[in-house]
């Protein structure tokens, strides 16, 4: 859903429950909607007909002073308006928790109730804390892995998609368009657009930029990424080099490389074993300086 229109949508009061409730989800135009219900009770004062026409009348015998009062309690009401909204705001907004990791950095956080996330690098979460127990919904940009507390309903919320559970371990994939999510315990239930999936533990579901929407299954108990490890399989060779550079302070420059899909793993722990693990199976070779990682096809000899 696009935000933005829904906020338009909202204040024309055209929005309905579902769009609603998909706003508040959002921290950033939760805060919007919170201004917009204060602000319903600002008034603004009674515009005086006949007071305005006898003052322009009296305009050179006028009392200054008068004048003066005049314009300083407009200005009064002006400020303490601004000021209701400005507070308003800084209620809402003080109160949300942002967290975000940096390149090669992960993170685990603890919700209010004793759930987990493990948060990937270059990565974020945001989330409500002063009102989790009524709400256990937070917003993810990036990839993170829950360890979710049983308790009511706990809702991901992703530019692509809404991620609902009770009780369940799963990981969520959320960048460039791109909704991969993996159950590994419990039941995750995926809101796609207008279609709700379920997925049982040990099932995949990857929901691409261009609409495309592939249902797998795993073995695995945990992502990969947890132990310290990359994995693909199929995947394009440029989304592989912007995950090293997630795990990695690396730029990569490349010469006259052609984009293929990857199928393999890359280690977080050792730059120069984990770009043998990607150039090798592909003929590539490469070059290390500083932060700069050069790659190249390798020459046939």
């Amino acid at each position: 859903m696009n935000e933005e229109r829904l906020l338009h949508k909202y204040l024309n009061g055209t929005a309905n429950e579902v769009e609603i409730n998909h706003l508040k989800a959002n921290p950033k135009y939760a805060a919007y909607l919170n201004i917009a219900e204060a602000s319903k009770g600002l008034t603004t004062p009674p515009f005086e007909q006949d007071k305005h026409y006898q003052a322009i009348l009296l305009q050179k015998g006028q009392n200054p002073t008068l004048r003066k009062m005049n314009r300083s309690k407009w200005v009064i009401r002006s400020a303490a308006a601004a000021l209701l909204l400005f507070l308003g705001y800084w209620f809402v907004t003080s109160f949300d928790t942002h967290v975000q990791t940096d390149i090669a950095q992960k993170e685990l956080i603890r919700l209010p109730d004793g759930s987990q996330v493990h948060l990937n690098a270059k990565s974020e979460i945001s989330y409500r804390k002063f009102n989790w127990d009524n709400e256990r919904t937070l917003v993810l940009d990036g990839e993170a892995y829950f360890k979710v507390e049983k308790g009511s309903s706990f809702s991901v919320q992703t530019n692509r998609g809404l991620v609902q559970v009770l009780g369940t371990e799963f990981n969520v994939y959320s960048r460039h368009n791109n909704l991969l999510v993996h159950c590994y315990e419990g039941l995750v239930q995926v809101l796609l657009q207008n279609k709700t999936i379920e997925l049982p533990a040990g099932s995949t579901l990857n929901f691409t930029a261009k609409n495309e929407l592939e249902q797998n299954t795993t073995t695995d108990v945990s992502p990969n990424w947890i132990a310290h490890e990359s994995t693909f399989e199929n995947v394009s060779l440029s989304l592989v080099l912007e995950e090293l550079q997630r795990q990695y302070p690396i730029k990569i420059i490349s010469q006259n490389i052609v984009d293929k899909n990857f199928t393999g793993s890359f280690t977080h722990n050792n730059l120069e074993v984990a770009l043998r693990s990607i150039c090798d199976p592909l003929q590539f070779d490469f070059t290390i300086e500083g932060e700069d990682v050069r790659l190249y096809a390798r020459k046939n000899n």
